[in-house]
């Protein structure tokens, strides 16, 4: 059960004031109106930068003065609470208690603060700042029926990292696949992120990459968020496509705020370390409560963002000697310009308290303008000397990402004795590529003598005579690529509870939902070669920084992007159209998916004493339609589709959560679940791809409509402690059995017939399913606020987290034996030293990941990983006034390359890195 003061209405607020000695006796400029007690602390406590609690419920019915005008605390208090009847006690610097009765009467105390232990009633604690989100999200975790983490915007709305994967990584099990060092996609517990299902207020997200189920949470800003919730353990009421679990988002209404009218607004540049440049960011909030009795509510929320970045890849070898040397390098330096905007709007009316209607909106756009310019050494031969090629290649790309979201629904309580919900919702994920395209100029093969020197990190290869400014280089291939996919959902579900006159609080839910989506991927691509007419560098090379990781290497020639086109284009003999290259890149990646989803469920909350259980059963009916195209000798540009799959499955997905309430503030839970993980569309898509360049042996690739999905089952043990509000110390075990996992299988036969043609002989390369997965892993998590020391040492407090995660696949048809699984860190964790008083809030956070296989090879030799990665981070920001706080950061301090190695460590396939980032801004808050 929860403990009793949590129906205490009781009220406390940190605020503001100097680092070691608060100006308490200062005088204060007040503006608070006559109104409840309640809500007048909450303003006195914010204007004042204190620390107030209402003990017990001697403020329910009492209504205070107004004060206006420039006094101290204790004459604000004094006067505010002079017809209450109420008194104010200072039980330490810069705290207050309100209590009944005549001055001097002993004042209550509040567990975790100075003087706790005395008797009187246990007041429940909101503090504002980094402090409340915490506690927020720890009662919310300690109240659940499953397992979940949490992570709350602070009281001005703002989570704690820049965008929603950043902010997530830092819970316990959690890590993030990056890109361009920020994080995109979630993992959890060491699972593809692709087995994981997000929604956005309730509703499924799409993804608008093509090739995977995976969302890209670095689309939204976390200025947009109001709080994030990771399932470990499903409920029926929840989609059971969800084996890594489910990352569920809400954005904030206007029912969040205590006051009825809020407008909150931050802006923020900074510097990046490597390029110098400045990103910038801009948001802004403005809502609450109108009409009678306050039953409207409104918000939008906007907020924009760009980032000019740089990084330096080091780009190495998968494929080295017997003696260990790599066969080239590459220097890649990549300029690019990422802006976000996103736009929530969301409507709320609650006519009356049975009652509660609602439209939520969201806009959210990704802009990623890219160009990566490189110098590449090829080896051509090892003995008697090293020798090789150079190569100078730009590529330009700009991708443009935007999703729309649009939630109608409501809740209608006492309806039958129980309550209904209903929504319907529409959302569609767009992803356009406008252009991606590379220049590629060679020199002569072999015609370099190259120096090796394994002993630097990253190793160096570099060549004996100027490569790299050598004008004679060669035009030897173009290419031009436009892309277009979506995802569109259509979607709606209906949930009704009802409760049971069973023990105390139990309940039977019950509901369906259909999920319509529709997802297509259409590029077209144009290759060539050399041409008739040579072409050389010298009319488009451009000189650039030369400098590449510090002094270690130096950057020769670029070209330029915008001159190379121009003239290729005025210029079309130069170059020769590889039609055949042309005609399969352009027809093989396209397709069309049709996945209808309709589900039902029930369950039940069973609440009999300190034990809670929720069995259920959940069906999911799933009919896929699907087309592709076929690619081979009698292919042309102009085909459609005239591939085509179907498949219709039905599976149930029973599953049971148990808590129990061992003793005071100590929970146990355990759950046996079960789950589903659907193949990602590209694999599905029936296409068909043959090579015949070489007429002894084609070369197929294939789809696969027939996949089956992956199917799971889970079992979740943990154990919590919460000691005081906002502290806690866990520990969990976990193990999945996932059953069809899918690799991409290679196999070599004769007669084999793909598209409606037989080949004498032919390789095939198609996704299939295989034998089965286990993951298993322990996870532990402290969090605590050491608010009963004295004075300045009370603001400070810890939150670490450390999870280790073991398993492995068996596929007999992909290689004999047990192989490692994709996105595994072994080893994860997150240390988090924080600060916050007297205004001032500080917070110095560690992330670690170990080393996770991202490219399954043919042996452990030519597995490819993404190695470890630490990163520090610093925030700091202090509350100048009660509406407005400055603040600045320090990001990835460490300089925490993403490094890539193929078999063991020493073998490099890439290294990049990034520079630090400082930035600055203010925040206001009304």
């Amino acid at each position: 059960m929860l403990p009793k003061f949590r129906q205490v209405s009781a009220v406390a607020f940190v605020a503001a004031g100097l680092v070691s000695f608060p100006a308490l006796a200062q005088a204060v400029t007040f503006d608070v109106p006559a109104q409840d007690v309640g809500s007048a602390v909450r303003q006195i406590a914010q204007q004042a930068n204190v620390q107030i609690v209402v003990s017990g419920s001697v403020a329910r019915g009492r209504r205070t003065r107004a004060i206006a005008g420039r006094m101290t605390v204790d004459q604000a208090l004094a006067h505010m609470l002079a017809d209450t009847g109420l008194t104010a006690r200072s039980t330490g610097e810069g705290i207050y208690v309100i209590v009944a009765g005549r001055y001097g009467e002993t004042a209550p105390t509040v567990p975790g603060e100075p003087g706790a232990g005395t008797s009187g009633p246990q007041p429940e604690i909101i503090v504002t700042g980094v402090r409340a989100a915490q506690r927020e999200a720890a009662a919310e975790k300690q109240a659940a029926t499953n397992t979940i983490e949490t992570l709350h915007a602070n009281d001005v709305g703002k989570l704690p990292d820049q965008n929603v994967a950043e902010a997530i990584k830092r819970l316990p099990g959690l890590s993030v696949a990056n890109d361009q060092g920020e994080g995109r996609y979630a993992i959890i517990r060491g699972i593809d992120p692709g087995l994981l299902n997000v929604t956005l207020n309730g509703q499924t997200l799409p993804a608008p990459e093509p090739d995977g189920r995976q969302v890209k949470l670095d689309d939204l800003p976390s200025a947009m968020i109001q709080s994030v919730a990771v399932t470990k353990s499903l409920l029926p009421s929840q989609d059971a496509n969800a084996i890594a679990g489910e990352v569920a988002i809400r954005t904030r209404t206007g029912f969040d705020s205590k006051k009825p009218f809020f407008l909150d607004g931050r802006a923020s540049v900074g510097r990046y370390d490597l390029n110098g440049k400045s990103p910038y960011e801009i948001d802004g909030t403005v809502g609450g409560r109108f009409g009678a009795g306050e039953q409207f509510g409104a918000i939008v929320s906007v907020n924009y963002s760009r980032r000019p970045i740089e990084s330096e890849n080091f780009q190495g070898s998968t494929n080295y000697n017997g003696a260990g040397v790599p066969d080239g390098n590459g220097l890649r330096d990549y300029n690019l310009t990422r802006t976000r905007l996103g736009v929530v709007g969301n409507f709320d009316w609650r006519p009356s308290s049975d009652v509660k209607l609602y439209l939520k909106t969201s806009y959210s756009k990704f802009e990623d303008h890219e160009t990566r310019d490189q110098n590449r050494l090829a080896v051509t031969a090892y003995t008697p000397t090293l020798k090789g090629t150079g190569t100078i290649l730009v590529r330009h790309r700009e991708e443009n990402d935007n999703t729309k979201s649009a939630t109608l629904g409501g809740e209608f309580s006492n309806l039958g004795g129980g309550t209904l919900e209903l929504s319907a919702n529409w959302t569609k994920a767009v992803k356009t590529d406008p252009i991606r395209s590379e220049f590629t100029f060679t020199a002569k093969k072999g015609a370099l003598t190259l120096n090796y020197d394994p002993s630097t990190e990253p190793y160096t290869l570099v060549p004996t005579t100027a490569a790299f400014t050598d004008p004679s280089l060669t035009f030897s291939k173009v290419n031009f690529e436009t892309r277009h996919a979506y995802e569109e959902l259509w979607q709606g579900r209906a949930d009704y509870t009802h409760p049971l006159a069973l023990g105390d609080d139990s309940s039977i839910k019950v509901g369906f939902k259909v999920l319509d989506r529709h997802k297509a991927d259409d590029r077209d691509r144009t290759n060539y070669t050399a041409g008739s007419t040579p072409w050389t560098i010298g009319n488009v090379a451009a000189t650039g920084d030369t400098s590449f990781y510090g002094s270690q290497f130096t950057f020769g020639n670029r070209i330029d992007y915008d001159a190379a086109r121009a003239y290729f284009l005025a210029n079309p003999a130069v170059g020769k159209l590889d039609a055949a290259g042309s005609l399969s890149a352009t027809l093989a990646s396209d397709y069309d998916v049709r996945e209808q989803i309709i589900a039902g469920y029930a369950m039940a909350t069973l609440r009999i004493g300190a034990l809670t259980l929720v069995p259920g059963v959940r069906v999911e009916h799933t009919r896929d339609r699907t087309k592709a195209k076929i690619v081979n000798a009698a292919s042309t540009l102009n085909d459609g589709f005239n591939s085509f799959g179907a498949k219709s499955y039905t599976d149930a997905f029973p599953g049971l959560n148990a808590r129990l309430d061992a003793a005071r503030n100590l929970v146990l839970r355990g759950a046996v679940t079960t789950s589903i993980g659907r193949p990602n569309y590209s694999t599905l898509a029936p296409f068909v791809s043959v090579d015949t360049s070489n007429p002894a042996l084609a070369a197929i690739a294939l789809g696969n409509p027939d996949l089956k999905p992956y199917r799971a089952r889970n079992y979740d043990l943990s154990i919590e402690y919460y000691p005081t509000a906002g502290a806690i110390f866990s520990a969990g075990f976990f193990h999945k059995d996932v059953d069809n996992p899918i690799y991409s299988a290679f196999r070599q036969g004769t007669n084999i017939t793909a598209g409606g043609v037989t080949y004498a002989a032919a390789t095939v390369t198609q996704p299939v399913n295989t034998d089965r997965e286990t993951v298993s892993g322990v996870e532990f998590n402290l969090q605590t606020q050491f608010t009963s020391l004295p004075g300045f040492f009370g603001g400070f407090g810890v939150s670490a987290n450390y999870t280790h995660v073991w398993g492995h696949a068996t596929a007999n048809a992909i290689r004999p034996g047990t192989i490692p699984l994709g996105y595994q860190s072994r080893d994860l964790g997150n240390v988090q030293l924080f600060f916050e008083k007297y205004g001032l809030s500080a917070r110095l956070a560690f992330n670690y990941r170990s080393a996770y296989l991202d490219t399954l090879g043919g042996s452990a030799a030519t597995d490819q990983y993404t190695d470890a990665n630490g990163q520090l981070d610093l925030h700091v920001s202090y509350q100048v006034v009660p509406q407005v706080t400055v603040f600045g950061d320090a990001i990835n301090l460490t300089d925490a390359p993403w490094r890539r190695y193929i078999g063991s460590k020493p073998y490099l396939v890439e290294r990049e890195h990034y520079g630090a980032q400082l930035r600055g801004g203010v925040q206001v808050h009304f």
